[in-house]
């Protein structure tokens, strides 16, 4: 089975899970958010989910237009409220989770042109944020974060990768799957209850 056909999109649109009340604060010791040194070519953003906060680096430098489009919906809240709602395994102790806009197409704005691998130089390894999509130029909102190293080739574009929370990416794949959900090559990794990704914030400009 190919890694593209294993990660088809469905046209399907789930459930989302609703937002919690609370954003979840840093954990004792870690550094605020506020005092992140954003470098340049580079921008910061914190996924507040229900396991834990998540910090990406999105480098801007090398994937403008993608990070440019995480960013749009991150500045009109359009991922306020949305979940991880799939895990996909990859070998032993690896695989991704997969989070985006399921609740409501009028939240989507266009798609985007493709950035592989190849032109942006960015690598496939733990913690890489991608863009998935259903073929080359189909990104809109939905997107991928790796345990680990991914053969992904030029099929997706990477934009970023996770500087804090791997340990909440790896409880969030740790959450239970219902064999029953989903469809085709995605049936059995449904979350059986979605992890609610609360708000998504950018840090600096």
């Amino acid at each position: 089975m190919s890694i593209r056909f294993a990660l088809a999109i469905s046209s399907l649109f789930l459930a989302a899970a609703p937002a919690s009340a609370m954003p979840v604060p840093p954990k004792p010791g870690e550094k605020p958010v506020a005092d992140m040194v954003v470098h340049q070519g580079q921008v910061n953003v914190v996924l507040d989910t229900a396991k834990g906060r998540i910090v990406v680096a999105l480098d801007a430098g090398r994937a403008p237009v993608t990070t440019r489009n995480f960013l749009r919906y991150i500045d009109a809240k359009r991922f306020d409220g949305i979940s991880f709602y799939r895990a996909m395994p990859y070998g032993d102790d690896n695989g991704l989770i997969q989070g985006g806009i399921t609740k409501d197409v009028k939240l989507l704005f266009p798609p985007i042109a493709h950035e592989p691998s190849s032109k942006t130089g960015i690598a496939h390894e733990a913690g890489t944020i991608l863009m998935a999509n259903a073929g080359p130029g189909t990104a809109r909102a939905d997107f991928f974060i790796t345990l680990g190293p991914i053969p992904f080739g030029d099929d997706f574009a990477p934009f970023g990768h996770v500087v804090e929370g791997m340990d909440v990416v790896k409880a969030i794949f740790a959450e239970p799957t219902d064999p029953n959900k989903g469809a085709g090559a995605m049936k059995g990794q449904m979350f059986a209850t979605p992890v609610a990704i609360r708000t998504v914030r950018r840090v600096g400009p």
